[in-house]
């Protein structure tokens, strides 16, 4: 029997979002519901009959278990660029029915794409006659058509705006209506690309539903279609460009008025007002508020705003509206950012609607609120949205925080739909961004559009007309075609650059440094550049945070993960893989943000991202999980040491040193404050792990050198710290003869202002002896299984393998110092393989080889592109001593340093290189000399032994490359296969 449809009664008194006679009440709560699986309710007639399904509303179909259970056979929306887990054996019982879990993104527990219906029964409150009605649906997904008492009113289609119809001629105030809409979340005509963050499993999902608020509301019939306010910060005005709408001929006046409300000062601004004569249709009106010569401005550090209220009189009726809006300007002047006149510089990150939870964008302002203000504790000021545009609550919250975002409009138009080549995306692409622009285009926070993410086609040429359309119709932002890579063409209209190319380190192929930038890449861009998905390092995954997934996605991405660890019995160590690797990750963001901030006339970078990415392969580059939570192994403090308003900066031409060189450091800042730095003092000092000062000093303002020990300091005085970089502080050196032990130092370089600026950053470098002599004692040492090492260790003796370039067994994992770039997964196990090394830092091997338990930049002689050893074949209990990370996508226990009771004797080896060009690679001969002393002391005593069966698959065994390619991958991810 079917259910009988809902009726709700709304009351006169309804709730009223604006003065006057515009009303509104909400459609939220129980719908009648029916899927409709062969697309055939239109051809029926649905919108006639009565469902039998029922659904809360707001939500999506997964969101309220609604849809089909994940199989293997799901079709997904979006690229899988890794097909082994469809023939892979191992992967078998992830695949089973009700067993399923996907290692391409999180498993959602339900999904459906297709066509759905929902239906309602509305009695419409008797005292709206007279005015215009309209069904308002904040987001649905995607396509709606909508029936009003089985009339249909029209269908829309669009991912960044709410779908408004007009049900004026449908129902009648005081009468019951039927409404019913038609949802269809299927890629048809319209096709943005699969990979767009918009639609695509890897990030929110393409869901079916409707989310955000869902009403009824009303204006007069003569009302305000549409208000832009255009803040002029010169002339001390704000324009206002409305529309009205009427059916009629009519007069009428308009009175504008403003206040401030979110600031500590309050500021209201006289009205002003204009009569009209109006004709039916369309009717723009442009006036000028004056704002007073104390008016506030908008930007990050004083984010002040105000509410524009609107109101129209009409004789009888009259319609108000009140419209939020900042006076800010963002211009362009050379290669730089200007906001409100002051040199800007953005730092930021790429939002990529990854929301596990609900798998959609917040629609409340308080849940972007805590995004943006997390971002801010982080140094940030600024975010893109990869190829989405977000709703308004995230326009209003980034308004409050001051906040500049970049939306863009909902396409990567790639891996399927072309750019530029007549389809559907080209006229879709700019109407979206038309209707975005009109819907958010108030918002102060709203500074920088772009049509989309990595085009394909023809794009160039579209790009061009897009960008020229958009500078000569709003002023209000500035414009790039589309955010690229660095095999993308350049786009010679573009107002500004988001483009990848100027990012990364040189650490494959050189030593650490600190003197570098990215000038030779950006010298000829005439246009301010900003770096595109910069970072990406990878950690390996929080198996912890599996338990926050609660909502409709699932990590069972992670569950594989540890599965795969667990297998491998190396379970117990993955918070410790996770730490480890965390701090390698961080320090790779550290000197990637330093090298952007040295580098002249590099207006901005966005991080891919400062989260996690739970798509693509499962992307673990973020510091902060996909839930902007801490990890645990740097915090939000730790972080704005290096990235923030104004970060001290140190030219370091190395880090690791002898102690009969001199340590030199040249001191910079990047300053994009809010104002010069007045009265700023420079403070250095240099310390070891315990606190001893080796050097202290200052210089700037009235500062004198008070070093301690052997340091000397040339002094600059710097009165005024300007607003830019590059500018120079001084220069710290310490002569290093006093150390005799190895010894890892910090700088510390503090930056204090008389405005309450405090800037500290720091930086580890390592000290080693410059002569030493190398104790062998009675250790054997070889570089191969030898007839010899197998006699020693027969009779008891101790044997060192030093095998660096020789293994076999491990040979296929590629390690460099740098972790894995995104995932090896999505890349095809491009390399690096590895994401670090994790080592019990307590070991007595490393008394005379200071170290944490991670990759830090001394490691950097002895991991970068050094050959690892697998260990699958050992015993189940045995554990490396310096442990590599391998990708977690395969979790192979793999290492650079073991030892092992072998016989009836005791060996350590290692791949790496501790023997070559002793004078030249001091840190490997620093270990050398540490293992050798190790080796030779009591302390030598092997936990596990290992046969020398074993030990010679090292040299013999042959692992094999591991093939995860398939054709289901764009040419510019496909391996280069000889």
């Amino acid at each position: 029997m079917k259910r009988i449809l809902a009726s709700i009664v709304l009351a006169i008194a309804s709730v009223c979002i604006v003065e006057g006679q515009n009303h509104s009440f909400s459609l939220s709560g129980k719908w009648n519901f029916q899927i409709d699986r062969e697309d055939a309710g239109v051809r029926e007639q649905w919108f006639k009959k009565s469902f039998d399904d029922s659904i809360n509303l707001p939500g999506s179909m997964p969101e309220k278990l609604k849809g089909d259970e994940v199989t293997a056979r799901t079709q997904w929306t979006g690229s899988l660029y890794d097909s082994s887990y469809y023939f892979n054996p191992y992967m078998e019982k992830y695949r089973m029915e009700g067993q399923v879990k996907l290692p391409f993104f999180l498993t959602p527990d339900k999904h459906y794409v297709g066509v759905a219906w929902y239906q309602k029964k509305v009695t419409i409150p008797s005292n709206w006659r007279g005015e215009r009605i309209t069904l308002f649906l904040e987001r649905p997904h995607i396509e709606t058509t909508v029936w009003v008492n089985q009339q249909e009113l029209g269908m829309q289609n669009s991912l960044c705006v709410p779908h408004i119809y007009d049900l004026t001629s449908a129902v009648s105030p005081g009468k019951t209506c039927l409404i019913t809409i038609r949802i269809d979340n299927r890629i048809k005509e319209i096709n943005v690309g699969p990979d767009s963050h918009s639609i695509t499993d890897q990030t929110q999902g393409n869901w079916n539903g409707i989310v955000g608020r869902i009403e009824l509301q009303t204006t007069p019939k003569v009302h305000f279609e549409d208000i832009q306010i255009y803040p002029d910060l010169n002339n001390r005005k704000a324009v206002v460009r409305m529309n009205i709408q009427s059916a009629a001929t009519t007069k009428g006046e308009i009175t504008l008025s403003a206040e401030s409300f979110n600031a500590d000062i309050q500021h209201t601004v006289a009205p002003v007002k204009q009569s009209f004569s109006i004709r039916p249709g369309d009717n723009p009106i442009e006036m000028e508020l004056p704002m007073g010569k104390d008016f506030l401005t908008w930007d990050e550090f004083s984010p002040a705003l105000y509410k524009l209220t609107a109101t129209l009189n009409n004789g009888k009726q009259h319609d108000t509206k009140q419209v939020q809006f900042g006076m800010r300007d963002f211009k362009i002047e050379g290669k730089w950012f200007y906001v409100n006149g002051r040199k800007t510089m953005l730092r930021g990150t790429v939002e990529n609607c990854d929301f596990p939870l609900t798998g959609y964008a917040p629609m409340d302002v308080a849940s972007w609120e805590r995004v943006f203000r997390i971002c801010r504790s982080y140094g940030l000021n600024h975010m893109r949205f990869h190829s989405f545009c977000p709703p308004e609550a995230a326009f209003i919250a980034a308004d409050l925080v001051g906040f500049y975002l970049q939306p863009e409009g909902p396409s990567w138009p790639n891996h399927g739909p072309r750019l530029g080549n007549g389809q559907p995306i080209d006229k879709y692409l700019m109407d979206e961004t038309i209707a975005l622009t009109k819907e958010y285009g108030n918002y102060a926070s709203y500074c920088m559009l772009a049509c989309g993410n990595e085009p394909s086609g023809r794009w160039v040429a579209w790009v061009s007309k897009f960008v020229d359309y958009w500078k000569a119709t709003d002023p209000r932002r500035v414009y790039t075609g589309a955010s690229v890579g660095n095999s993308w063409q350049w786009q010679p209209h573009n107002q500004f650059h988001v483009k990848a190319g100027a990012r990364g380190l040189s650490w494959a192929g050189a030593r650490p440094e600190s003197m570098s930038d990215y000038r030779s890449r950006i010298d000829t861009v005439k246009q301010p550049y900003v770096s595109h998905e910069t970072g990406q390092w990878c950690v390996f995954p929080n198996f912890n945070e599996i338990r926050k997934y609660t909502g409709v996605n699932k990590a069972k991405n992670f569950e594989i993960f540890r599965d795969i660890l667990n297998d491998n019995h190396m379970g117990s160590q993955s918070y410790d893989f996770m730490m480890a690797s965390g701090k390698l990750q961080a320090l790779c963001y550290k000197h990637e943000i330093e090298k952007t901030l040295r580098t002249p006339d590099y207006a901005g970078f966005q991080l891919l991202a400062l989260n996690d990415y739970s798509g693509q392969g499962t992307a673990l580059v973020g510091v902060l999980d996909v839930f902007f939570e801490e990890k645990g192994y740097i915090n939000a403090e730790q972080f704005r040491r290096f990235c923030s308003p104004t970060v001290p900066l140190a030219r370091i031409p190395k880090f690791v040193y002898a102690n009969d060189e001199t340590f030199h450091a040249d001191i910079e800042v990047s300053h994009f404050g809010a104002a010069p730095l007045q009265g700023a003092k420079t403070i250095y000092t240099i310390k070891d792990k315990f606190g001893k000062v080796y050097a202290h000093g200052t210089f700037g303002a009235g500062g004198t050198d008070d070093t301690v020990g052997t340091a000397g300091t040339s002094t600059v005085s710097t009165q005024t710290i300007p607003v830019g970089n590059l500018c120079s502080l001084g220069s710290v050196d310490l002569a290093l003869k006093g150390i005799d032990t190895p010894q890892k130092l910090n700088l510390e370089v503090r930056i204090e202002g008389s405005d309450a600026v405090n800037a500290v950053n720091d930086w580890d470098f390592w000290v080693y002896p410059a002569q030493m002599e190398l104790a062998h004692g009675d250790v054997y040492t070889t570089d191969t299984l030898d007839e010899k090492a197998i006699s020693v260790l027969k009779e008891g003796g101790n044997v060192l393998i030093t095998a660096a370039g020789k293994i076999q067994y491990g040979k296929e994992v590629k390690q460099y110092f740098t972790p894995v770039f995104w995932n090896t997964s999505w890349f095809k196990m491009r390399p690096p393989h590895t994401t670090g090394i994790f080592l019990n830092e307590y070991h007595p091997l490393f008394r005379e080889f200071p170290t944490e338990y991670h990759s830090n930049l001394q490691w950097w002689e002895l991991l970068n592109k050094a050959q690892v050893m697998q260990f699958t074949d050992f015993p189940e209990e045995f554990q490396p001593t310096v442990q590599s990370i391998d990708t977690w996508f395969i979790s192979r226990k793999i290492g650079m340093l073991f030892e092992a009771n072998v016989l009836n004797g005791k060996l350590l080896m290692t791949s790496m290189d501790v023997t070559s060009q002793p004078e030249k690679r001091i840190v490997a001969r620093q270990m050398h000399k540490a293992i050798l002393d190790y080796m030779n002391s009591d302390a030598f005593r092997p936990a596990t032994t290992v046969s020398l069966e074993q030990i010679q698959g090292l040299f013999t065994k042959v692992a094999g490359d591991v093939k995860s390619y398939t054709k289901d991958s764009p040419d510019e991810l496909k391996p280069k296969i000889n």
